[in-house]
This record gives C-alpha cells, sequence and structure tokens, in this order.
C-alpha cells in the first residue's frame, strides 16, 4: 500500500500546483479544484468522487475520522501528502483553515433530454450569477430541496472555486451541474414537457398559489438585472415573491430558496 509523503518546502512542485487551483485559468486548464475539510472529504466519498490528492497536516491523522479517510485514500492509490503547519497554511483559505483538504475533479453533466424528464423532477436554470457565495448557497439548497440538477447560462462564476464550494458544505458533490450558454438553453427547452418557471418583477402569479405543471424547471436571472429578455420570453409562467417592506427584490439565494420550497413542498416530509 502508498504511504503518505512527507513534505515541509514551499517550493515543492506539488505544492505549487495545488496553489494554482486558487486561480480560475488554473481551475479551467486542469479541471482540477480544491475541497477543504474531512466533513466535505467524507461527502465526496459517499457520493463516488475519490480524490487526486490529499493533504493533512503533519500530526493530525493519527487517530479518528482523519486516520480513516487516510486509510481509505491510501488503499484507493490516492497520492497522499502529510505536510508541516506552514504548508498547510499556504493551501487552505485565509480564514478557518482545516488539517486536511483534497483535490478532486470536477465533473460535468450533459443536459438532460428534456422530453425524458420525469414528472416528478424540479430542474433549477441559473442565468449568469456572479456571486460565488451565493452560487454555493443555492447549490446546498438545491440539494436540501431534492433538486434534480442545476444549470449554468452564460457567464456564472465557477462553482467549484474555493469561496463557491465551501458555501456548498459539501452539497457541489451531490447535486448534478450542467453548463451551456443562452442560445443552446433556449433551444433545448423546446422539449420541455412541464412549466418552466421565471421569477420577475412583471410577475402576474404569487409564486405561493401556483400549481406547477410537471416538471418544473424554475429559471433565475443574475443580481441584479435578473432573466435576460430572452429567457423571460422563453417562460411559460412568470411569478413573483410579494413584499410588503420598501424593496423590489430579494438576495438571490433566499429568493431561490423560497420558490424551490414551495415547488418541492409536496415531497418533503420530515
Amino acid at each position: 500500500m502508498l504511504e503518505p509523503k512527507p513534505i515541509t518546502s514551499l517550493q515543492n512542485d506539488r505544492i505549487k500546483a495545488i496553489r494554482a487551483l486558487e486561480m480560475r485559468k488554473s481551475r479551467k486548464e486542469t479541471g482540477l479544484f480544491v475541497a477543504e475539510g474531512t466533513s466535505l472529504l467524507i461527502t465526496a466519498r459517499d457520493n463516488g468522487f475519490t480524490p487526486q490528492t490529499l493533504v493533512f497536516r503533519s500530526g493530525s491523522a493519527g487517530s479518528g475520522v482523519a486516520k480513516g479517510l487516510v486509510a481509505w485514500a491510501l488503499a484507493s492509490g490516492v497520492e497522499c501528502l502529510e505536510v508541516s503547519e506552514a504548508v498547510l497554511g499556504k493551501l487552505s483559505s485565509k480564514d478557518n483553515p482545516q488539517n486536511m483538504l483534497s483535490v478532486f475533479q470536477q465533473r460535468w453533466h450533459p443536459l438532460p433530454n428534456a422530453t425524458k424528464v420525469a414528472d416528478g423532477e424540479v430542474w433549477l436554470a441559473l442565468e449568469e450569477v456572479r456571486d460565488p457565495g451565493n452560487l454555493g448557497t443555492i447549490i446546498r439548497t438545491a440539494d436540501a430541496v431534492g433538486a434534480a440538477g442545476i444549470i449554468l447560462i452564460g457567464n456564472c462564476c465557477d462553482p467549484y472555486s474555493h469561496e463557491c464550494v465551501r458555501a456548498t458544505m459539501g452539497s457541489v458533490f451531490a447535486v448534478p451541474l450542467v453548463r451551456t450558454e443562452r442560445t443552446l438553453f433556449i433551444d433545448w427547452l423546446g422539449g420541455w414537457r412541464g412549466d418552466i418557471v421565471g421569477t420577475h418583477l412583471e410577475g402576474a402569479e404569487d409564486f405561493r398559489t401556483v400549481s406547477y405543471r410537471a416538471p418544473v424547471l424554475l429559471t433565475m436571472g443574475s443580481e441584479g438585472p435578473g432573466l435576460s429578455p430572452q429567457l423571460t420570453a422563453a417562460c411559460t409562467r412568470l411569478v413573483k415573491i410579494p413584499m410588503a417592506g420598501q424593496l423590489d427584490s430579494l438576495n438571490l439565494a433566499v429568493a431561490t430558496a423560497l420558490v424551490l420550497y414551495q415547488i418541492r413542498g409536496p415531497n418533503l416530509s420530515l
């Protein structure tokens, strides 16, 4: 069986390569990303992900969950690096650093066959979402309600960035992710059998009172501009979230959560 490789130098080539994954360009070129913490690694393992590399602080994996994860990784042929605290500090996020992190292959799914999506499925489409914290929270919410997957349209932020992965709390390993361009997405919508729902200030229906026709595709626009005119026109119904205060919109992650829970509510139980 493999043994952990000790590393104490910040100039080590493997350490430099992992640090480079902080940059979107490097993630795009390699197809890799970093996830920090034992809880995310457990979620990854439970969802069929095996890391390419596991990094842990020297002396932190002598017992408990961390020991088990390192043993699993070594038995799976994963490169395991036992690093000094200084090295791990350079690799970890600046706030709340973890004792363990892993490098994974990104996983992208193709658009499903729109004509064969099951009636019980709810899909979420996000157009040009720019805030990684919002996107990570939305991925976590989609996991919580049992959404079938998320379609990222156009120039969205990277779901595999450090900030987004951290905000998902591991759900990035559980929710299928698709990426596409607006024109391709609109063409694909021609085969959708159920409602294509958009939240919009011009929506005529209260999102809480609608009987949604399955399968449901919920489309949400970017922070600020909202849905593009093209996607707005492609929706079969536009709904609105009523508000009593001075504002006319909610944080994107909050608005998405409200509508997802309304649509998926009949399928959820304690």
